[in-house]
């Protein structure tokens, strides 16, 4: 068969596609410019003793049957049979932008579509559908995606964590063998958030090649990178099928969720950019530019589950006095619910403890001029629950076994249309009822023997799951969703298509939230991501900061509160004020601009900058770690200006210990100065010295 190239291009990358039989990319960085009769030339491959005759290609489709020795993309058999089925396109659909492949083996009666697409901020999108053709069950093993790396793609960084302390990155060579993680849990995970990246060796924030991979999936995942014998490597992800889950029927399909992926010569901050701009352009609906997103306070860490309406209610009056513009009632105000024993499932107001309705308390928040919020766990119950008692059998589980519990909470089955109906009746009767205008939507526990009818069914669980939220959405347009999953375990680009926020950790200590929310901001930009001001004593790590610190630290996202107003003392309170105008202020800045990454001289300094689009101002955030490593911090340098401007740098706030704890710090801090920005980028300012979990920030302001 003849052979073509074509080319998807964004705005600084590019790939080209061989299409023959099989679609192979053949380059996928930088763009280029040249004849393609010359490109594929220069690319083909020699062919080395001892191994096949033929070279064999590694496609956006590997398959066992071509002699490819490395993890194939589909692994299956229809009783046995059709179990390396050999695909050749048919069809090729094409636009500048992306290609839709249509592929068939007829001996195995299965047909294939293969979409590939880039778009103009250089995010390329890929997915597969399978089709089956042919009488009798066709049983799926494995279905992934596929994209090839170049051999210098040889550092990798990973992601590991836990609850309360997600998104923590770690690096390690490619050089043999390869790499896989994978995620059991039933949601997207503490442990194993879906992305990584890959590139040049000591790759950094401002340099080298990268490809970053994020994979849209909410439940179980297996990423891996490989490296083949030949130094070839690729990247694959899937979806884990449990045993036996899925099997296509004769005309049935299944679809691979989309695999998201760029490359970036300008290192990580580019990667970061180009998926950033990407979810504000594609992912993020059209209320983000036109609303603000509101300062929040959630009582959770305020009032835990002890409801007093006349008490919540002067919560809600202290928190308007601060500045807030919506106010959340957590856990605990529905019938049964005193502690984390009892109660999920039965989705009516606990009347002893509102006696007087919700509406009152709703009218309250809104006459402040405040946004009401609600917490939900629709996929949740208790055992102690009179939904379990009537329905024992919404559980999902295997039926004869006793699976541990999380949180002292079970999984409802949403394969059960009973049981979906159930759950989407009392959510639409709460937002139909009350001017609800959000959402806080949890889950707070892993996911154990996912069975529907005896059956695996995680898979579709995580569907009905997407069904139930897509529904509530489509009923309720106006209404907001966060995804909180015990903190951030179920945060993608999947769900970020139905929800507005992420609960990024349930840990609201500054010093562990300076890590948590740098892992975060390499896929995501800072307006979906939650952060909060909690009290002064962290609930999670028993660590004191000062109110400078955390309300720095929560500066940078979607701003919020969680604590009990009443409580604190004037000063406190004072603080907080601060910080939410401070965030008010800037919040049209820190939502719409380019986030970057600076690198320090100091690993004991994190440094933050957010920069306009059009370059006009800049704010950065300087935190102090630990202990400086020398007695003096070395220079502040900002990329991102414009280096022919002119700027005035001023610092917006600093720790209230500042100048106690030097003889003088840099004049420039208090004086200000003028530089260009050119001079920023290259040879920058000296910087202040600052306390160990402490934090300033400094404005940049152009002039010409």
């Amino acid at each position: 068969m003849d052979k073509t190239l074509i080319e998807l291009v964004g705005h600084q990358t590019q790939l080209i596609v061989e299409l023959g039989e099989y679609a192979e990319i053949v380059h996928w960085g930088k763009k280029v410019s040249g004849a393609h009769a010359g490109f594929r030339q220069a690319l083909l491959r020699p062919v080395p003793y001892g191994r096949l005759d033929n070279d064999v290609a590694m496609t956006l489709h590997p398959e066992l049957g071509r002699g490819v020795f490395s993890s194939p993309a589909l692994e299956g058999h229809r009783n046995g049979q059709d179990w390396a089925p050999v695909f050749t396109i048919i069809d090729v659909e094409h636009n500048l932008n992306g290609i839709v492949i249509k592929s068939e083996d007829n001996n195995a009666g299965l047909c294939l579509k293969t979409e590939l697409f880039i778009d103009r901020h250089d995010v390329v999108k890929t997915r597969h559908t399978l089709t089956n053709t042919k009488v009798g069950i066709y049983q799926i093993n494995r279905f992934a995606n596929t994209l090839p790396l170049p051999e210098r793609a040889n550092e990798i960084m990973t992601y590991y964590g836990r609850w309360v302390n997600e998104f923590q990155t770690v690096r390690a060579p490619l050089a043999h063998g390869g790499y896989q993680q994978e995620n059991r849990r039933g949601r997207t995970s503490h442990e194993h958030y879906p992305a990584l990246v890959t590139g040049s060796k000591s790759f950094g924030e401002m340099s080298g090649d990268v490809w970053g991979f994020h994979f849209a999936w909410s439940g179980n995942h297996r990423l891996r990178v490989d490296v083949k014998a030949d130094g070839r490597r690729y990247m694959q992800a899937e979806v884990i099928y449990l045993p036996g889950e899925e099997s296509l029927e004769k005309g049935k399909s299944i679809s691979t969720p989309w695999l998201y992926a760029t490359h970036s010569f300008e290192g990580l901050n580019g990667m970061s950019h180009h998926f950033h701009s990407h979810i504000r352009e594609y992912i993020l609906p059209r209320s983000f530019k036109e609303k603000p997103r509101p300062i929040h306070l959630n009582t959770w860490e305020g009032i835990y589950f002890d409801h007093d309406p006349e008490y919540i209610m002067s919560m809600a009056t202290q928190s308007a006095k601060m500045g807030v513009e919506r106010f959340i009632i957590d856990d605990g105000w529905f019938k049964g619910r005193n502690g984390d024993k009892a109660g999920l499932g039965d989705w009516f107001l606990c009347e002893s403890k509102y006696p007087a309705g919700l509406k009152l308390v709703v009218d309250h928040v809104n006459q402040l001029g405040m946004e009401f919020g609600l917490w939900f766990e629709p996929e949740m119950i208790n055992k102690d629950s009179d939904l379990f008692r009537a329905h024992p059998d919404w559980l999902l589980a295997v039926e004869g076994y006793e699976q541990p519990t999380g949180r002292n909470q079970y999984v409802i089955d949403l394969q059960n249309n009973d049981a979906f109906n159930y759950l989407f009746e009392r959510l639409d009767y709460f937002l139909s009822s009350y001017n609800i205008a959000y959402i806080k939507w949890d889950m707070n526990r892993e996911v154990v023997q996912p069975a529907h009818l005896g059956h695996a069914a995680g898979h579709n669980q995580t569907l009905r799951y997407y069904d139930l939220v897509d529904k509530i959405r489509l009923r309720h347009l106006n209404v907001e969703i966060e995804s909180c999953a015990a903190g951030g375990g179920r945060i993608d680009f999947e769900v970020l298509k139905r929800t507005h926020r992420f609960w990024t950790s349930d840990n609201n200590d500054a010093l562990e939230r300076q890590t948590i929310q740098r892992g975060m901001s390499y896929f995501f930009p800072p307006e979906v991501m939650g952060c909060h001001i909690g009290a002064s004593l962290c609930h999670s790590t028993r660590r004191r900061h000062n109110i400078e610190f955390r309300g720095l630290t929560a500066l940078y996202g979607h701003m919020g509160i969680e604590l009990d107003p009443v409580k604190e003392d004037q000063k406190e309170r004072q603080g907080f004020e601060r910080y939410i105008n401070l965030h008010k202020k800037l919040r049209p800045l820190l939502h719409s601009g380019r986030t970057w990454r600076v690198p320090t001289d100091d690993d004991s300094h994190q440094i933050h900058a957010v920069v306009a689009t059009d370059q006009s101002e800049a704010i950065v955030i300087i935190s102090q770690l630990t202990m400086p490593t020398h007695s003096l911090s070395g220079c502040l340098r900002i990329p991102g200006l414009d280096e022919q401007a002119k700027y005035r740098v001023s610092v917006l706030d600093h720790p209230s210990n500042y100048d106690d704890i030097v003889n003088y710090q840099p004049p420039w801090t208090k004086l200000g100065c003028e530089l260009s920005g050119e001079w920023c980028k290259e040879v920058g300012l000296a910087m202040p010295i600052l306390d160990a979990e402490s934090a300033m920030l400094i404005r940049f302001e152009r002039l010409n």
